[in-house]
């Protein structure tokens, strides 16, 4: 019988709130640093954490994924305008980026944004589309956006621009022209699945590219049924972060702390 990951209880931490959260976000952070797809002390994942999206959990500044707990997130506000000059404020980019998709996209519930090696490569390419020649790649069919233009830095300017090609909730994904690649879900589980399954079609894509063959493209019908029936499987993500829970619990690692 697969063993079931169990959230701990809240540490006694004044403020601490959200702890089932924190613990799943902790977790997220320590996978993408196992599996090579964080960058050093950048990049960052959100979570709204109210109705309407704008209060929201990120990692602090420049601090690395593989060290990052539950009770080191900070708690912000998308529509607070000292946030920078407060102590302890989030890196400029980060606040820049998720701020502002957390203050305009009510839809996206928690945001990933990582320079993850395939997902990067395809998006330094000329066309950054993903052909459907698999079932993962074709999970992504119609469901994300190409971003073009590029120019620097995601400060708030750049992340206003990025935040209005995401209006539409059916798309989750943002590969970002020279950048990297912009995740948004539901929850944690979701955007964290969605993310690891991207990086996986990326590199399919691109070791197919390598072998300078003629690729076996889906049809639209087809890729379109296999999104379709991928957007509707139980469970799936919820799963994989339990597990990926289970793994670290048998570890003794102190995410969840």
């Amino acid at each position: 019988m697969a063993q079931t990951s169990q959230i701990s209880p809240a540490p006694s931490i004044a403020n601490i709130d959200h702890w089932p959260e924190r613990v799943q976000m902790a977790a997220a952070f320590r996978w993408t640093e196992r599996l090579n797809m964080h960058e050093a002390v950048a990049n960052h994942f959100s979570l709204a954490v109210n109705e309407d999206g704008t209060q929201f959990l990120m990692n602090p500044n420049q601090m690395h994924f593989a060290r990052i707990r539950a009770s080191d997130l900070l708690l912000l506000d998308a529509n607070d305008p000292d946030t920078l000059e407060r102590p302890g404020a989030p890196d400029p980019t980060a606040w820049g980026l998720h701020g502002s998709v957390h203050r305009h996209c009510r839809h996206a519930r928690c945001v990933m944004h990582v320079h993850s090696i395939h997902a990067t490569v395809l998006a330094c390419l000329a066309d950054s589309t993903l052909p459907p020649i698999d079932q993962n790649t074709a999970t992504f069919y119609n469901r994300y956006v190409v971003d073009e233009g590029f120019s620097g830095l995601a400060f708030e300017s750049e992340g206003e621009r990025c935040a209005r090609m995401l209006s539409d909730p059916k798309v989750k994904v943002m590969i970002m022209g020279n950048h990297g690649v912009l995740i948004l879900g539901d929850s944690v589980a979701d955007t964290f699945n969605r993310m690891y399954y991207f990086e996986r079609a990326a590199e399919t894509y691109i070791r197919a590219l390598q072998t300078g063959q003629p690729l076996r493209v889906l049809s639209d019908e087809i890729a379109e049924k296999t999104a379709r029936e991928l957007d509707d499987y139980p469970g799936q993500a919820e799963r994989h972060m339990s597990e990926l829970m289970a793994i670290l619990d048998d570890e003794k690692s102190n995410y969840a702390s």
